[in-house]
């Protein structure tokens, strides 16, 4: 089991973290919503969780609880701009379906 992180991603969660000035890593994980029925969540971490499950890469740490593992297993956090647009892009090979407007996605 592993979540991964692209450089580009953890830099802009150091940056955010040093803007914060406090924090030791992110929480990715997923929530019940849209279409499909499942959307990633994204927050910052001041202290964890005791069941956390944690990965660490580029020096930063991503937590996850282990219920939101059993979906995203494997997936690349990634930070990528795209045109005038910005922001994380998940990479899941669980995912097998993706509603149209991007919200949401199913396993």
């Amino acid at each position: 089991m592993a979540i991964t992180m692209t450089e580009a991603a953890a830099r802009h969660v150091n940056r955010s973290l040093n803007k914060r000035g406090k924090g030791m890593g992110v929480r990715l994980g997923v929530k019940t919503t849209g279409c499909s029925g499942l959307a990633y969540t994204l927050e910052y971490v001041d202290e964890p969780a005791a069941e956390d499950v944690i990965f660490e890469q580029h020096g930063v740490k991503v937590l996850v609880d282990p219920k939101s593992l059993a979906y995203i297993d494997g997936t690349e956090l990634d930070y990528v701009r795209e045109g005038l647009n910005e922001g994380f892009k998940f990479l899941n090979p669980r995912e097998r379906d993706r509603c149209g407007c991007g919200e949401s996605f199913r396993v």
